[in-house]
């Protein structure tokens, strides 16, 4: 257990205990000795600041900050979300951190009316329960009733087919069983890997009247089997009407019925329904009975997949308008090189009460930042400037964070080393990590100095998680937190962390601090233990002399990606491009380890080795900026990034270089020749990008 927490039946408390005080005091004093006898960043003195920051763990105070961010629900451009904004930039300012609002006005998206209505064959009609049950007041709780966010209003009537996950697979087996979903509206369970938006494209495409999505559940576990997952609908991040640019309050705006906005937004109305009111539903089909895959969980028979006799009626009326959103960041000014920015950020911004998403994220950011400034007030100030961001509205697509990096991008290309980003941090059990490559070995080597809190022995998160997954850390090619604009857009190396995946109130009205006390994390543990891994990693970016960046971990990642397409394209394709550029890549990465080890082994700072490694600390941070091409991924533009970003071809089961992946999709309906042509530019293009990012990480010119 990591000092200043309570026992299991104890209760929280934030008083320290006399021998932390008696700790902290030694601590302090060595400190001084070591501030006035070793030059600045010497390695001692930066791990006696690292234990400090470790040793000020209060799981009590992580409570109190979830329990004040968590009292009232806070959408996106409503005014409760103004006393979160309030909170966060008050608790920031007492810390005496330089602090700052910066609102964006960008379009949002909220409901007016749905309703969903089944007409039975003797005349009956049932109107069915669109809110979670056991809600005893949606308008005095302040809860906005379940919606898909910049779903187009409609009112749409007809027969029903079950369509499983909404893949186009599922479609496929659709068909082979004679049913046919155009003109029908289609009933999807939530799963599949496919975001809401491309679940609701899919079926417009197929011919569907509208969409009725919902998420598996069990009665039999209570109102938390109940609940109704919300989301948005739209494709891409970032506010609709200013796209590439920030959405200022005077600044240009396209208009809503402008070909580039309309091609954000679905054309068929979509909507998500309590567990219990889809069952009904489906318990109405006809037709073939569904393949035992497409067995649900909280159902003790296969459904229909047909239309039956009954018919259903579902109106949705939304309002799509201009709202103010609030981004708000703090900053701790770097001693030594202040124009160098390692970012921290989480989204403030929840569909309800937001205990997990996101607000064990924002609660968590709230101690490090409590943490910093303990270690400010000790004589710590760190080399790099660290800067905190509470994003706004990421809950309709990144926007408040997109809106900022665009309005910033010049700066963060020229100055960013890294982007740290937590969205939930505790969803249940078990340790997961997203970097990009370069960052693996530095999440590696911080997980060894935390302490896993789920181990009934004494462990670290390291030797927990090997025994889980053997350390294996995911990568960033999903659009699904606010890393997506600095990695996909400007090119800045990130990580993601957080504990547990998937939970069974996510987007929900039960996503409370009751639900986090009673099934997450009880007692604040694993908010504590991701609290030490996300702090040490911008302790770590922040002070280091020479940036902990590993870029032959990137290239080996390179090469099995290279491997892995090159057991599924035609022969006739040819990777030698893509192997030439990894090559070179690699020896660029071995010729940046050299380097490292060279100056970290001299004994005394002089000018000229300052200047050393200034300009190694460039390459290493440069390099990253290298994989983006101007031109950006075919029919997504916007996203710059050739290694990691989305793809239009969801059933590809390869989530790197989704240009290549996406032109051998396309290939299928092109001539061979005109095919193979295609594929060839997108490796090319791929191979030029890993040139780029070689030069920059060797610093000179070709």
């Amino acid at each position: 257990m990591p000092p200043n927490l309570t026992k299991p039946n104890s209760g929280f408390t934030s008083k320290p205990s006399p021998l932390c005080t008696f700790v902290s005091l030694i601590f302090l004093l060595i400190i001084g000795f070591y501030t006035l006898h070793y030059p600045p960043g010497n390695p001692k003195k930066v791990l006696l600041f690292q234990q400090i920051f470790l040793s000020s763990a209060s799981n009590s105070t992580i409570a109190s900050y979830l329990r004040s961010l968590t009292s009232h629900p806070h959408l996106a451009g409503t005014k409760p979300s103004l006393e979160t904004i309030h909170y966060v930039k008050t608790h920031f300012q007492n810390l005496g951190l330089e602090t700052h609002t910066v609102p964006f006005q960008t379009l949002l998206s909220y409901p007016v009316h749905a309703s969903v209505l089944m007409h039975f064959g003797n005349g009956t009609v049932l109107n069915l329960p669109l809110n979670e049950m056991g809600i005893p007041s949606y308008p005095s709780s302040g809860l906005i009733q379940p919606y898909h966010a910049f779903s187009p209003s409609g009112t749409v009537h007809g027969k029903v087919v079950f369509a499983n996950h909404g893949r186009e697979d599922d479609y496929r087996t659709l068909g082979l069983m004679g049913v046919n979903v155009n003109g029908c509206i289609v009933v999807i369970r939530k799963g599949g890997g496919l975001s809401r938006g491309a679940v609701v494209k899919i079926a417009e495409k197929k011919g569907a009247l509208g969409v009725l999505m919902y998420a598996e559940g069990d009665v039999s576990k209570g109102s938390f089997g109940s609940g109704v997952e919300r989301g948005t609908v739209m494709e891409g991040v970032g506010d609709p009407l200013t796209p590439g640019w920030g959405a200022d309050e005077d600044g240009e705006r396209l208009k809503l019925e402008d070909k580039k906005v309309l091609q954000r937004f679905p054309g068929i109305p979509s909507l998500p329904l309590p567990f219990e009111s889809a069952q009904l539903i489906l318990d109405s089909l006809g037709g073939p009975l569904a393949p035992q895959e497409w067995g649900d969980s909280g159902r003790s028979n296969l459904s229909h997949v047909g239309s039956g006799l009954v018919m259903v009626n579902f109106t949705y009326q939304g309002e799509k308008k201009l709202a103010t959103i609030y981004n708000v960041v703090a900053v701790i000014r770097g001693l030594e090189e202040p124009d160098r920015y390692v970012l921290m950020g989480n989204h403030r911004d929840a569909w309800t009460y937001g205990a997990v998403d996101p607000n064990s994220g924002t609660a968590t950011l709230l101690d490090i930042a409590r943490r910093y400034a303990l270690l400010m007030r000790k004589g710590w100030n760190p080399r790099r400037t660290i800067i905190f961001c509470s994003w706004d509205a990421e809950e309709f697509g990144m926007i408040g964070s997109t809106e900022w990096v665009e309005q910033n991008l010049v700066n963060l290309g020229a100055k960013a080393v890294a982007y740290l980003n937590v969205d939930c941090a505790v969803q249940g059990p078990g340790f997961f990590a997203g970097a990009t490559p370069q960052l693996d070995n530095l999440i590696l080597e911080v997980t060894k100095k935390v302490q896993d809190q789920d181990s009934e022995v004494v462990a670290t998160i390291y030797e927990k998680w090997k025994t889980m997954n053997g350390n294996n850390i995911q990568r960033l090619s999903g659009v699904d937190s606010d890393f997506a604009p600095f990695l996909q857009h400007a090119g800045v190396p990130s990580v993601d962390i957080y504990y547990g995946r998937d939970f069974p109130v996510y987007h929900t009205a039960f996503d409370s601090f009751n639900w986090m006390i009673n099934n997450a994390d009880p007692f604040f543990w694993r908010h504590v233990a991701v609290a030490g891994v996300w702090g040490l990693l911008g302790l770590h970016l922040a002070d280091d002399p020479v940036l902990p960046f590993d870029y032959l971990s990137y290239a080996k990642q390179l090469q099995e990606y290279k491997d892995a397409y090159s057991r599924v394209l035609d022969g006739n394709i040819s990777l030698t491009p893509l192997a030439a550029s990894i090559q070179e890549f690699t020896s660029a990465a071995k010729q940046a380890n050299e380097e490292t080890k060279k100056l970290m082994e001299q004994e005394f700072t002089n000018d000229l080795l300052a200047l050393k490694i200034r300009a190694l600390n460039d390459g290493l941070m440069l390099a990253e900026r290298g994989f983006l091409d101007t031109d950006g991924i075919k029919g997504r533009e916007w996203f710059k990034h050739l290694i990691y970003g989305p793809r239009s071809n969801y059933e590809s089961g390869l989530e790197f270089f989704p240009g290549i992946s996406d032109a051998m999709a396309e290939s299928k309906n092109m001539s061979q020749k005109d095919g193979h042509a295609a594929i060839k530019h997108e490796i090319w293009r791929v191979a030029r990008a890993i040139q780029r990012a070689a030069a920059a990480l060797k610093g000179e010119l070709v």
